[in-house]
C-alpha cells in the first residue's frame, strides 16, 4: 500500500503548523529578557519599499512652496506667465482640406453692424451713448426746441396738480418754465460733443510721468429719482508722449456729470473718454460724493459718502503706480 508524505511546515500554504495552531514569529531576546523586533536586512534596505501610507515618500517628493507672499490683492498684479508654443502639425498635400472661401463683410455690411470707434462708450460723432433722443435734441431746430418746452412745462404743471398745488398760484405761474429751463441746464451734457470739447489741445511734449488733476467739483443727476449728487472727481493718467490741456479733464467730467447718470458709470465714462482721445499709457478716476437720494429719503444717512474708482491701462496692471496715484490725491491716508 502506497502512503504519501504528509506537507512540511516550510511547505504548508496557510503558514500554519501541523498541529493547527498558527505558526508564531520568533523575536530576539537581549540580554536582560526583552524582546526586540528583527532589523531588515541589507536586501530590505535596498529595495525601494514604501509605507501603505504612503507618508515618508510623500515629504520626500513634495515640492516646496514659496516662500515669497503674494504680491497684492489683484491677481492682474502677478506676472503673466509665457505663452506655449504651439507645434505644427504637418500635413501631406493630399490630406489637406481645401481653403474656404473668404467670408469677411463689405464696407457696406461692416459700416451697418460695427461701429466705428473702438470704445462702446464714445461713439464716432464723440457723443457717449446716444440715442434717438440725444440726436433729435442735438439737431432739433427752433421751432422743435420751443415744442419740447412747451411739452416740459405741461408735464411740470401735471405733477403740481398731482402732489395737490394750485399750479395757478402767484408762486407758481412760472415754476413750470423755470424748471423746464433748469432740467435743460441739469442735462446740457447730451447736446455736447467730446472731440468739441478737446479741441485738439493735445501736445506733443514727450512727458511719460503722471499728470493728475484733483478735487474737481461734479454735479449730476441720479437718474433713479431725478435727484442731485454731487462730490469731487480725481483725475490722473501717465502719457505716451502725448499731454492734453489740463482744463480739458474738468470739461469732460462736466460733459459726462451734466446726464441722467449713476455714480459707477460717470466714473467709468469719464476713464474711457480720457483713454480714447488721448491713448495715453494709463488713465485713473476716482469719484467721492455724496446722494441726496438717501439723505433726503430712504435711509436718510447724512454723512455717507460713495466712492468709485475706475484705472485703466498700467494703473491696472501696476499696483505700484495705482498706490502711487491713490497716496497723492489723499485716499490712502484716510
Amino acid at each position: 500500500m502506497v502512503q504519501f508524505a504528509s506537507p512540511s511546515r516550510s511547505q504548508s500554504p496557510s503558514g500554519a503548523s501541523s498541529t493547527g495552531e498558527p505558526r508564531r514569529t520568533k523575536k530576539s531576546k537581549s540580554k536582560d529578557g526583552s524582546s526586540k523586533k528583527k532589523r531588515p536586512s541589507a536586501d530590505d534596505q535596498d529595495g525601494d519599499v514604501t509605507k501603505p501610507n504612503g507618508t515618508a515618500s510623500a515629504r520626500q517628493n513634495a515640492e516646496r512652496r514659496s516662500s515669497m507672499s503674494k504680491p497684492a490683492r489683484d491677481f492682474r498684479d502677478q506676472p503673466e506667465p509665457a505663452p506655449k508654443k504651439k507645434k505644427r502639425k504637418t500635413l501631406s498635400t493630399s490630406s489637406a482640406p481645401p481653403p474656404e472661401p473668404s467670408t469677411a463683410p463689405t464696407p457696406e455690411e461692416a459700416g451697418e453692424t460695427s461701429t466705428r470707434s473702438p470704445s462702446p462708450l464714445i461713439d464716432f460723432d464723440g457723443l457717449s451713448r446716444p440715442s434717438r433722443g440725444t440726436r433729435e435734441r442735438l439737431d432739433e431746430s427752433p421751432e422743435q426746441k420751443e415744442l419740447r418746452m412747451e411739452k416740459m412745462k405741461g408735464a411740470v404743471r401735471t405733477l403740481l396738480e398731482c402732489i395737490g398745488e394750485d399750479p395757478d398760484r402767484e408762486g407758481l405761474l412760472a415754476t413750470p418754465e423755470r424748471y423746464a429751463k433748469a432740467m435743460l441746464f441739469f442735462t446740457k451734457g447730451y447736446q455736447q460733443n467730446v472731440r468739441d470739447i478737446v479741441n485738439g489741445a493735445i501736445f506733443q511734449e514727450g512727458h511719460n510721468e503722471m499728470v493728475i488733476v484733483k478735487d474737481i467739483e461734479v454735479f449730476s443727476m441720479c437718474e433713479h429719482h431725478l435727484v442731485p449728487f454731487n462730490g469731487k472727481m480725481h483725475i490722473g493718467y501717465i502719457p505716451s508722449n502725448a499731454v492734453i490741456g489740463i482744463s480739458k479733464l474738468p470739461r469732460i467730467a462736466e460733459l459726462f456729470a451734466r446726464r441722467l447718470q449713476i455714480q459707477e458709470r460717470l466714473t467709468k465714462e469719464v476713464a474711457h473718454a480720457i483713454m480714447e482721445v488721448l491713448k495715453p499709457q494709463g488713465v485713473a478716476v476716482v469719484m467721492e460724493s455724496s446722494h441726496l437720494c438717501m439723505v433726503m429719503r430712504g435711509v436718510e444717512k447724512t454723512t455717507t459718502s460713495t466712492i468709485t474708482s475706475c484705472v485703466l491701462g498700467c494703473f491696472e496692471r501696476k499696483e505700484k503706480t495705482r498706490n502711487e496715484f491713490l497716496s497723492l490725491i489723499g485716499v490712502n491716508r484716510r
